[in-house]
């Protein structure tokens, strides 16, 4: 019997075959759209780059719970 593998737990759907089929597709046909498309992408590579900031920044900030809050600060003193 083994234990391991029956806690109850369902596989993350990650881990299943049906995702790991997909991302590898997503990323071929991403690789082929970047090689057909090189020419313009390298022609506007700094729009690229700040179509990046706010991604960066809206993700970025998970760690530290967002703006204007300090880890000790109390909302009622003020």
């Amino acid at each position: 019997m083994n234990s391991e593998s029956n806690h109850g737990h369902a596989e993350p759907w990650y881990r299943s075959r049906g995702a790991v089929v997909a991302v590898m597709i997503a990323v071929i046909l991403g690789l082929f759209i970047v090689r057909e498309h090189w020419e313009h992408l390298t022609e506007k590579w700094i729009y690229l780059l700040l179509l990046l900031c706010p991604l960066m920044h809206f993700f970025g900030h998970g760690g530290h719970g967002g703006h204007g809050k300090a880890e000790g600060s109390n909302e009622q003193n003020s």
